[in-house]
């Protein structure tokens, strides 16, 4: 036990002392400072993972388990500010991550700092969603099913319907919060927009008869790019919308509720990177699309003109 104990002191000291020599390099290099926060950044997630295990232990003993993915989240946001110097500001003036619960909190996926926003904004009895298949890996799926993660079952992957099936009854029976990335996955734009919508969230909250709470964040490419070996210190704004109900909405309304919601949050946070890059408010326009040689401009898909 000494032994571990020994190495593990030996195995941070060194990993300190690696990212403190690229921080000294990065006062010349930008890219060294890359390296540096990004060092920062993995021991931060590793040193969340591992109080995030002992904490979901202790407050599943105590009947708090619904607590432990926020104390993993702040725990993150400290490690991270420390190493890197980033935070995201949230403006939430209605305390909407206070006081609505639950509900289906979405927000766009820029980039794997996305971890950050998530640890900063994360309200108390929230979690994320995770695929069935997670709880039987060691660890991950032991926190994530200690901490009170949201399950869905996704074996059938074209039929969002299904794959939320009992998702919708466990949150309202236990009145937890999940959070959910529309988009899918990142889309590492450098300009404030996002992917088209995947609907899963929407039939979740519909399912469930819960409110969607939409987090626009400001396009933040600027202070982090891994195509361009970018990542400074600094804040990026947060804002928390308006819950969006879905009192008395079935699954047909959803391709409908999926689109609006898209729009309402595309302006903001057009309005919102704006704001944070200390531009005047930019004309909006559609995004033109070509299908099959036709070209087509959609209204639910804009861009910020030249």
């Amino acid at each position: 036990m000494a032994a571990i104990v020994t190495y593990t002191g030996y195995f941070f000291a060194y990993y300190a002392a690696l990212v403190m020599f690229f921080h000294v390099l990065g006062l010349v290099s930008p890219k060294a400072a890359f390296v540096a926060r990004s060092l920062a950044m993995y021991i931060s997630i590793l040193i969340s993972s591992i109080y995030g295990l002992g904490a979901a232990v202790v407050l599943s003993c105590i009947g708090k388990r619904g607590l432990a993915q926020w104390a993993v989240g702040r725990c993150f946001k400290l490690c991270m500010y420390i190493g890197t110097g980033l935070t995201f500001d949230i403006e939430d003036p209605k305390n909407r991550l206070g006081t609505v619960r639950p509900a289906v909190f979405i927000g766009p996926h820029q980039t794997e700092v996305d971890l950050l926003m998530l640890g900063t904004m994360f309200p108390q009895y929230c979690s994320v969603t995770a695929k069935n298949q997670l709880k039987k890996i060691p660890f991950l799926g032991w926190f994530m099913t200690l901490s009170g993660a949201v399950f869905i079952d996704r074996k059938n992957s074209k039929d969002a319907r299904q794959a939320m099936q009992g998702a919708g009854e466990e949150i309202k029976n236990k009145k937890q919060s999940v959070y959910m990335f529309p988009e899918g996955t990142r889309s590492y734009t450098k300009e404030p927009t996002m992917l088209p919508f995947k609907k899963g969230a929407f039939h979740l909250a519909v399912q469930a008869q819960v409110p969607i709470v939409p987090v626009v964040v400001a396009n933040y490419s600027h202070v982090y790019s891994i195509k361009e070996m970018v990542f400074k210190s600094g804040s990026v704004p947060c804002k928390v919308l308006d819950p969006i109900p879905t009192t008395g909405l079935t699954s047909a309304d959803v391709d409908e509720l999926a689109r609006e919601t898209r729009e309402i949050m595309l302006k903001e946070m057009i309005a919102l990177t704006e704001k944070a890059r200390g531009k005047t408010a930019p004309q909006i326009v559609p995004l033109i699309k070509q299908q099959n040689g036709v070209a087509k401009a959609s209204g639910s898909d804009m861009r910020v003109a030249a």
